[in-house]
């Protein structure tokens, strides 16, 4: 279980990102972590694994307190919390293997990373996890030889290779295309669950969250304004969160295009396809 208790950060230029949040988050339970730009998102899963450090309040992972740790006690904790970017994170020139080998840095001398020989058994590991993901035919490939959502599930096998109790998920969708970020969605989601992992997901798209996720918080000026189930993210929720907004349009649009996403293609539009796939 993760635990927040009165968490603030202020900034070396007086901003303050974070007003005491106060948090629990337990086993298995996948959060959805909304708002609008500067409302505090990216620096409250920052200040949970101390990427940056928190001006007061703490973080417990299980019984460990997080932000009462040294820096050498600190990188032995961060092995439990599996951290997955908006940006990937890979190492282009390296497999897709080595890249979900990489989470297990941690775990080794600093020579079997240096020479690429890890445990058998981790080898084993990332191999399922590979599978699990759908990327075990990919296993030899350059990770700058990927596609957008395939470069994300190696970065969720990855975090998964560490281990951990805990995920922090930053914009895992926001450089896909609608169908992949449902795809990356869902896959996170089943993981979870499969797992008992409590996760926090920083994520812009408020429709995709609700479909997903069993839980929203919403962030403004650093503080929590919404905390509770997606059904009762009605329009009262959505303002007090993000300020005025024609919600009932935006719902209307999000359905629309998953309408046109998942339309089955005329005969003519499947011969283009069928043509244009021959060339």
């Amino acid at each position: 279980m993760l635990r927040i208790v009165g968490l603030t950060k202020t900034y070396r230029t007086g901003d303050k990102a974070l007003k005491g949040v106060d948090l629990e988050i337990p086993a298995g339970q996948v959060v959805g972590l909304i708002g609008p730009s500067g409302a505090g998102k990216s620096s409250l899963i920052r200040c949970i694994n101390r990427l940056i450090e928190p001006s007061n309040g703490k973080v417990f992972l299980g019984d460990l307190e997080v932000t009462g740790l040294s820096r050498s006690e600190l990188r032995l904790a961060r092995r439990r919390i599996g951290m997955i970017f908006q940006e990937y994170a890979l190492v282009e020139r390296l497999t897709v293997m080595e890249n979900v080998l990489s989470g297990r840095l941690g775990y080794v001398p600093f020579w079997r990373s240096f020479l690429r020989r890890y445990p058998a058994d981790a080898v084993e590991n990332a191999f399922a996890l590979l599978e699990r993901v759908g990327l075990s035919a990919h296993a030899d490939k350059r990770a700058d030889a990927l596609s957008g959502g395939q470069r994300q599930r190696v970065g969720i096998a990855r975090a998964l290779e560490q281990g951990p109790e805990l995920l922090l998920i930053d914009e895992p969708t926001a450089s896909l295309d609608p169908k992949t970020s449902r795809q990356i969605m869902r896959l996170i989601v089943e993981i979870c669950r499969e797992r008992g992992l409590p996760a926090i997901i920083n994520i812009h798209d408020v429709v995709l969250a609700q479909s997903f996720v069993e839980r929203i918080i919403g962030l403004r000026a650093g503080e929590v304004v919404f905390d509770g189930p997606p059904e009762a993210l009605d329009t009262a929720a959505l303002t007090r969160i993000y300020g005025e907004e024609d919600w009932d349009a935006v719902r209307r649009e999000a359905e629309s295009d998953f309408e046109e996403e998942h339309a089955v293609p005329s005969a003519s539009q499947r011969t283009e396809e069928r043509m244009a796939g021959a060339v």
